[in-house]
């Protein structure tokens, strides 16, 4: 059982983990996160404890690890609570300058989670993508339901399957993207590291779509606050070969969902392939290059409205 003393537990039926969530409170009237995670599925959750541990250390805004142990029902995680709202509920209704500043703000936390380096003895990357979109393709193909323009993926990936060689790993949150990204006291804060892994930090960027669905100045923001505003051609090239990868097993993942969820990616399926005019460009319509801006107390601010691709 955990070494903290609860008070009281509140279920939180959120997210698509097997963790049982609760807000629970210490008689001082703290509160914190427990996740707890069912021993069958708990063998990577100490790794996790130590590696939040690791990027809590780089002085970034997250929930932060405060205790790991074992209780009757599995193994548990004790996280500092997020006294805020979601991310994705309350960008739109932000001002632009704001939402482009809490993008920022978000690219420069994942530069920081970057610099975290993969262990000496991680596969080549090259070898193991190519493994994973071969078994995408595969999925692809042998799902029932098919979506327009999936062949103009797989044409993108098939032309540019060379990108992958030589790219460097680093840790990756796993899951980063507006969903796990919450507001407090207008300070973003970033939760969710159950889905960590090591790869190419380039490849951390496939769930932005997430991002431009919600908010494109906030994903623009984050691109140009990862890069300081100096983002490279290679980048998009490979960022398009990524997020098509992931389109592709995105629909045939939703199937044993239902119908909701199919639904939601194929409309994901419809955006990316409008953004990329059906991968003839890989940089995406959404995308705000961040020229003509001005900082007002620190704040960057519009000084013009910004078009897509402007």
């Amino acid at each position: 059982m955990p070494q903290l003393k609860f008070v009281s537990k509140e279920p939180i039926d959120k997210g698509w983990s097997c963790d049982k969530k609760y807000r629970a409170v210490t008689a001082d009237g703290k509160k914190y996160l427990l996740r707890i995670t069912p021993f069958e599925k708990s063998a990577s959750r100490a790794d996790m404890f130590r590696m939040q541990q690791k990027v809590a250390a780089l002085g970034i805004s997250m929930c932060r690890p405060v205790e790991f142990g074992q209780c009757e029902e599995g193994v548990y995680i004790v996280q500092t609570w997020v006294d805020g709202i979601d991310a994705e509920a309350a960008m739109p209704y932000l001002a632009d300058s704001a939402q482009y500043a809490h993008g920022l703000e978000a690219g420069r936390i994942l530069k920081t989670i970057h610099s975290i380096p993969a262990p000496a003895d991680q596969p080549d990357w090259e070898t193991r993508f190519n493994d994973k979109i071969n078994r995408k393709i595969r999925m692809y193909r042998e799902c029932p339901q098919k979506f327009d323009g999936a062949e103009d993926l797989i044409a993108y990936i098939e032309a540019n399957r060379h990108l992958l060689a030589g790219r460097p790993q680093s840790f990756q949150h796993g899951d980063y993207h507006i969903g796990n990204m919450m507001l407090e006291d207008d300070k973003l804060v970033i939760i969710d590291f159950d889905r960590f892994d090591f790869g190419d930090p380039w490849e951390e960027f496939n769930r932005i779509v997430w991002c431009a669905q919600c908010s494109p100045l906030f994903a623009s923001g984050i691109v140009n606050g990862y890069f300081d505003n100096q983002v490279p051609e290679a980048f998009w090239r490979l960022l398009a070969l990524y997020i098509s990868s992931n389109m592709l097993s995105s629909v045939p993942w939703a199937v044993p969902f239902g119908e909701k969820e199919v639904g939601t990616m194929l409309n994901q399926a419809r955006d990316v392939l409008d953004w990329y005019q059906n991968m003839r460009n890989p940089v995406p319509s959404w995308y705000f290059r961040g020229y003509h801006m001005q900082e007002i107390n620190g704040i960057p601010y519009n000084i013009r409205k910004p078009t897509a691709g402007s």
